[in-house]
């Protein structure tokens, strides 16, 4: 089990003491592989964006460390899951999509077709027009409505 000492500063950031006892602030940590491998390969990187310690596995923390890095993880990551696409504007893009994800029911602007991406066979990543992706874990679950617009995508 890793062991290396963390908490949160005054302002909430995460900060790491290194081997040889220095502390840096604030530290980012940042999945490698954030779809594929999502509880390992974590980076802890400082404030100058190098890395101070690689993480195998969130279960090689101990359970308080775990949680700090979790809560950073959960802090830097957004991407809502596509549950339900409730409606599309056009056909065309750019096109307006409402849909349900497990945050709740928004809307975005679709800008092209190429903002739809395959990860895998069963996932993809869509992006809107701000930059959010937003995943559909398994498209062929989807139900029946929102598999017919979203082919119209695809």
């Amino acid at each position: 089990m890793t062991t290396m000492r963390m908490e949160r500063n005054a302002m909430g950031r995460l900060k790491v003491w290194d081997d040889d006892g220095i502390s840096h602030e604030p530290v980012s940590a940042v999945r490698a592989f954030p779809v594929q491998a999502p509880e390992g390969s974590i980076s802890l990187l400082g404030p100058d964006g190098h890395e101070l310690a690689w993480i195998e596995h969130l279960s090689d923390l101990a359970p308080e460390q775990r949680a700090l890095v979790e809560d950073e993880l959960h802090q830097r990551e957004f991407m809502p899951v596509i549950q339900r696409l409730v409606e599309v504007s056009t056909f065309a893009t750019p096109s307006t999509w409402t849909v349900d994800t497990d945050r709740g029911r928004c809307q975005f602007v679709l800008k092209g077709e190429e903002d739809i991406r395959r990860l895998n066979r069963s996932t993809l990543l869509v992006l809107d027009s701000h930059g959010v992706q937003f995943m559909i874990r398994d498209p062929l679950g989807l139900d029946r409505h929102s598999r017919k617009l979203l082919d119209r995508f695809l």
